[in-house]
């Protein structure tokens, strides 16, 4: 049974998901908002590019390496991302990250998910935005962080996973902020870390 976490919620994956997770797969979802037509009919959604990106950090707090639209693969091969979505549109995961956390470097600590409008849209005009983490053996959902606080932020800090005595645990950050790539977070991620 996923778990529906709050902002600043921190979980052990591995017991979440009822035993040492080795794959998963972190899901950004979103909706344009509709603007209303004439009498409040016939209303269309413009397309709202949002941007998943993960930043690998040491223990020091040194950045590692990034997967984002410009790199889709870590270097040492342990995360992929999918591909760049840019619109919304669609049911489901609208862009996805999978991460084999068996072969994620031992010299790696933290992976910070976070999500960038890159056409600039702020988050007024997103809803049903969440991140979602699912277990790669199963495809069952493990935890899910709804994202739709709307506001004129055009990014956020998502989650954190980090390694803590042998096991992967998640921490739902939450922290909005602006800019159209993870870089443009990186001052707001390093006190996380």
């Amino acid at each position: 049974m996923s778990v529906s976490l709050q902002k600043g919620q921190k979980i052990s994956l591995d017991k979440e998901a009822g035993g040492a997770l080795r794959t998963i797969t972190m899901g950004l979802g979103w909706d344009a908002i509709k603007k209303k037509g004439l009498f409040g009919f016939g209303g269309k959604s413009e397309s709202v590019d949002l941007d998943a990106s993960v930043v690998m950090f040491d223990e020091a707090g040194k950045l590692v390496d990034t997967v984002w639209f410009r790199q889709l693969k870590s270097k040492d091969g342990s995360i992929v991302h999918t591909g760049d979505n840019r619109t919304g549109a669609g049911d489901g995961d609208d862009e996805q990250i999978n991460v084999d956390l068996s072969a994620v470097p031992a010299s790696v600590k933290s992976l910070v998910f976070t999500v960038n409008s890159f056409t600039g849209q702020n988050f007024s005009q997103v809803e049903n935005a969440y991140c979602r983490i699912v277990n790669g053996a199963n495809q069952q959902e493990v935890a899910r962080y709804e994202l739709s606080v709307q506001g004129a932020h055009t990014a956020q800090i998502m989650a954190k996973l980090y390694r803590h005595n042998a096991e992967w645990k998640m921490h739902a950050i939450g922290e909005n902020g602006s800019g159209r790539t993870f870089e443009d977070l990186m001052p707001l991620i390093t006190p996380h870390l």
